[in-house]
């Protein structure tokens, strides 16, 4: 994740505020609480965290990437055994 400008940001707490007591599903590579330097304002970053983690449920997946898993293997590639 970037910074986000303040429209961006604004668009996030509406698509949040909408969606809540709905699911939503947010995939991130940060914690919550390195996500509040991202926003402009902090008053919007503090009310769209508190509403995405007051009835949230987490789910925090420590390991490799699969990524690594899905590239193509080719003549450059150093994991490539026919290298």
């Amino acid at each position: 994740m970037r910074q986000l400008s303040a429209a961006h940001a604004d668009d996030l707490y509406e698509l949040v505020s909408e969606r809540q007591g709905r699911s939503l599903i947010i995939t991130s590579n940060r914690a919550p609480s390195d996500w509040y330097p991202l926003f402009p304002n902090p008053v919007v970053a503090e009310s769209l965290l508190d509403r995405l983690i007051n009835a949230s449920h987490q789910v925090i997946v420590n390991g490799p990437s699969y990524r690594p898993n899905k590239r193509p293997k080719g003549p450059t590639d150093p994991t490539d055994p026919k290298r």
